[in-house]
């Protein structure tokens, strides 16, 4: 779970690992920090030189790798984990502003120089640095804010502001006139920092790194950092699992407790989001300015302002020995603050992107090098450019949503595999995670809306799998085509989480079962024609999650009773259902008797096995809207504020969501993120439906409240309640991922 996604990045990142451990090992660190912060170059750079850790990004005309950004961020985010000391971060930072410039001398000279081996040291356009310009040089003046690696730096790039406020990039002679580099006391402890002093200081006009583009430099410094920062959580959260499995009080070890655990697994969600934000970055750089600022922005926020806080909790779970000399604890800390601090204000950045945010959304849509497959895609295409001669679809059931639907266009995308496409033949056309892309992305291209399956699209796959021919003939196909409508009947009022309490019993009789029970919680309910339910056939079974069988429940049986529930906002999305005698005959038991728990577990599998091409970002309209027609209370530069940090928080849970997608690209269909990307979704919903309602002020008094803030709040608890409560989320990170033990 880091920004590496593929073997070969995994494998470059556990051969910075090994370089970390063989050659700055944290004890020998720790004997050299008073030389470390006089910018006193190790001896490991030249080994490090020697295997171009330094040089995977550079073009290999100059003696670069000929690799990329994303390649070096796998590298920066492994150094990060190995608290690698001295002046690589620094360097590699400067090293790829300068590598964004258009071919010249100077650029031609930089990163040969670069490559060669030589230390360097970035200062960005906001320390404030002036240019004056005549016909034969620049004159530079100013003094800097800290900047990391000054006194280790061999080259120094400059960013400048003109008279007229454009940045222009200068290579310093360290060795002019009026350049005064002073050392200061950093806080990271393993790398130096200095204030650069210039006073008038005269740089030649060849001296220029032309055409870096201000917006990508900072995108790739805030990259860098931002991965940087996700490597430090890495350790952290490696650190404090192994502690919690180890350490113990009140007779058992402190992995046990659940307040540890959700301490574990929420620090393991950030680190999720941090290395996700960087990657996102790096990301950008291929796309226009408003994207890259967007996901720089959001990198400030999301990634290295949450790293301090996450670092602290890692240090509240060891306890005191964290907050000792001796434990490495305080060294990450050290480091999580100082890149932070190098990218800037948290607050600036929110502004910022809030201003941004109002004309442009981050753009998630995968890019097609990820699915080449050409000859499908035409396929899908022409079937598609077919279905839009056909008339549109219309909804089936009184659902004010309208999000069932039934027609000809349906019937016939049906019948070529195109409603639910990752289903197998010939149902579905057995799509792999690349072609479940391009099936959305040749849908969106012609604005065309896909049918829902909604329940169906995890029950009909669990009958794929284990159920009989003619179960599978008698429901899949129906199922597609809009004329069968499914609803979930697992949860009950004393078995919700703990679904393996039920009670709802199912007795044999002649031909068939007899259930009876209450289920709740079941959406769609009242719109349903089928059901998949899980009942108890075996009340002696030893263990309770035995036991179980799995039937398909015809809802309009004798005995069936819907009870809509109404919730806080009038409406009533949710039912509670009544099974009272209800004969299910034995050819609508799915699998074996008793084989229930088996199946679900089919079921929860199967919810959320498609991917989409782009990842929506719908949580930050509704402060768009109401900072575009004036709805909100008070300053408008708060309510800008307040959508830089939504757009923040929609981004990374976005950028979370496509790296998912991204390993299924590659292979990994269950990977464990989805826990945390529920996770992080659920606590979204939270923030940015309390943000809606603070915006509007004393309106929110009102039920029909601009903007539909009140209406919005009330469906907050199906966010943190439904498909598994986040406490339950936490739990599932904790021990299926995290692997503490169970309590």
């Amino acid at each position: 779970m880091a920004i590496a996604l593929t073997d070969d990045h995994q494998a470059l990142a556990e051969s910075v690992t090994g370089f970390a451990a063989r050659h700055t090992p944290t004890s020998a660190t720790r004997l050299v920090f008073d030389q470390l912060a006089a910018g006193v170059v190790q001896p490991h750079w030249a080994e490090l030189v020697r295997q171009a850790l330094h040089a995977v990004h550079l073009p290999e005309e100059f003696g670069g790798q000929g690799g990329g950004l994303e390649e070096l961020a796998v590298i920066v985010e492994a150094a990060g984990a190995a608290l690698l000391p001295g002046p690589f971060l620094p360097t590699v930072m400067a090293s790829a502003v300068v590598a964004l410039g258009v071919d010249g001398a100077k650029r031609r000279a930089l990163l040969e120089e670069f490559a060669g081996g030589a230390t360097g040291a970035i200062v960005e356009p906001s320390h404030g640095v002036s240019a004056l310009r005549n016909d034969e040089e620049w004159t530079l003046s100013g003094s800097t804010l800290p900047v990391l690696g000054l006194l280790s730096a061999g080259v120094v790039i400059v960013g400048a502001r003109d008279a007229g406020g454009s940045v222009v990039w200068l290579h310093l002679d360290l060795d002019a006139p009026g350049v005064t580099r002073e050392s200061l006391e950093g806080t990271d402890l393993t790398r130096d920092v200095g204030r650069l002093k210039l006073d008038d200081v005269r740089v030649p006009r060849g001296d220029e790194i032309a055409g870096v583009d201000a917006t990508a430099a900072r995108a790739v410094v805030v990259g860098l950092l931002a991965a940087d920062a996700a490597g430090v959580l890495q350790w952290c959260r490696k650190a404090s699992v192994e502690y919690a499995k180890v350490r113990e009080q009140f007779g058992q070890v402190i992995g046990m407790f659940q307040a540890v655990k959700h301490k574990a697994a929420r620090l393991f969600v950030t680190e999720e989001l941090a290395s996700a934000v960087a990657a996102d970055v790096i990301r950008s750089l291929g796309q226009d300015a408003d994207q890259q600022r967007i996901a720089t922005e959001t990198a400030v926020i999301v990634g290295l302002g949450r790293a301090n806080d996450a670092v602290m909790e890692a240090i509240t779970m060891h306890g005191g020995i964290a907050v000792t000399w001796e434990h490495d604890l305080h060294l990450y800390w050290r480091r999580a603050i100082s890149v932070a601090a190098q990218a800037g204000s948290v607050r600036t950045a929110v502004r910022n992107l809030g201003e941004v945010a109002l004309g442009a959304k981050r753009d998630f849509t995968i890019s097609a090098n990820e699915t080449d497959d050409p000859e499908f895609r035409e396929w899908v295409g022409g079937v598609l450019d077919d279905a839009l001669a056909l008339p549109a679809d219309e909804p089936s059931t009184d659902d004010p949503t309208k999000v069932y639907t039934r027609g000809r266009r349906r019937e016939f995308l049906a019948g070529v595999g195109l409603v639910a496409a990752h289903w197998p033949k010939p149902w579905g056309v057995s799509a792999t995670a690349a072609q479940q892309v391009i099936v959305a992305q040749e849908y969106a291209r012609r604005e065309l809306t896909p049918a829902k399956v909604m329940v169906g699209d995890w029950a009909v796959p669990t009958i794929l799998a284990h159920g009989t021919d003619a179960q599978k003939e008698r429901f899949a196909g129906p199922t597609l085509r809009g004329d069968i409508v499914w609803c979930q009947l697992f949860s009950e009022p004393q078995a919700g989480s703990d679904l393996a309490s039920l009670k709802t019993k199912a007795d044999k009789v002649d031909g068939g079962w007899s259930l009876t029970g209450q289920k709740v919680w079941t959406s769609d309910a009242h719109l349903a024609h089928w059901a998949i339910c899980l009942a108890r056939t075996e009340p002696d079974a030893a263990k309770k999650h035995r036991g179980l069988s799995y039937f398909l429940v015809d809802m309009h049986a004798p005995g069936v009773d819907v009870r809509p529930l109404k919730q806080p906002s009038g409406d009533a999305h949710f039912n509670e259902v009544f099974l009272d005698a209800v004969f299910v005959p034995d050819d609508q038991l799915l699998g074996q008797r008793g084989e229930g728990w088996s199946l679900t577990m089919t079921t929860l599998l199967n919810e959320r096995t498609t991917i989409s091409s782009v990842m929506t970002l719908g949580d930050d309209d509704r402060v768009r809207r109401i900072i575009a027609e004036g709805l909100y209370f008070g300053d408008r530069g708060d309510a800008v504020a307040a959508l830089g940090e939504i757009v923040a928080e929609t981004t990374g849970v976005a950028a979370l969501n496509y790296r998912e997608s991204v390993r299924q690209l590659h292979g990994d269909l269950f990977s464990p993120g989805a826990s945390v990307v529920k996770v992080a979704s659920a606590e979204l919903g939270r923030t940015t439906a309390a943000i809606s309602l603070d915006l509007i002020g004393p309106e929110a008094s009102l039920r029909h409240a601009p903007a539909d803030v009140v209406s919005n709040e009330m469906f907050v608890p199906a966010f943190l309640i439904g498909g598994g409560t986040v406490e339950i989320q936490l739990n599932v990170i904790a021990e299926r991922i995290l692997g503490l033990p169970r309590g």
